[in-house]
């Protein structure tokens, strides 16, 4: 029983928190960003969106949260996430061939239906 107590536990917060990127997809759009890719993955991680605005490819991680019984959803992306995010943005730059191009790291909490944007968080 306990194993899926842990598996439907999984499952519910992979829902949630593709909702909640799907939110922020939405909400970045609106305010004029171009969403150029969504759970971009490599060996090293994965970013959860890439967007571009003004000349500046943007890097946003989505933390999504229901209560904030544990602090602020910003405060989940630490030193350690924050390195595995810059490591998989060289790739996706690579990748693109864009290795000397603008960019910055932003992080979108998702706290019910409340989205608070942190333009270059890290």
């Amino acid at each position: 029983m306990e194993d899926f107590t842990k598996d439907f536990a999984k499952v519910r917060n992979k829902i949630e928190g593709d909702g909640g990127e799907a939110k922020a997809a939405h909400f970045l759009e609106e305010k004029g960003y171009r969403i150029l890719q969504t759970n971009f993955k490599t060996k090293f991680g994965e970013i959860d969106i890439v967007a571009f605005k003004d000349g500046v490819i943007v890097f946003v991680e989505v933390k999504n949260r229901s209560t904030l019984c544990y602090g602020r959803p910003i405060e989940a992306v630490d030193f350690r996430k924050q390195q595995k995010i810059r490591r998989v943005a060289e790739v996706y730059l690579s990748i693109k061939r864009k290795p000397y191009a603008d960019c910055r790291f932003d992080v979108i909490e998702v706290l019910g239906d409340q989205l608070n944007h942190e333009e270059n968080a890290f």
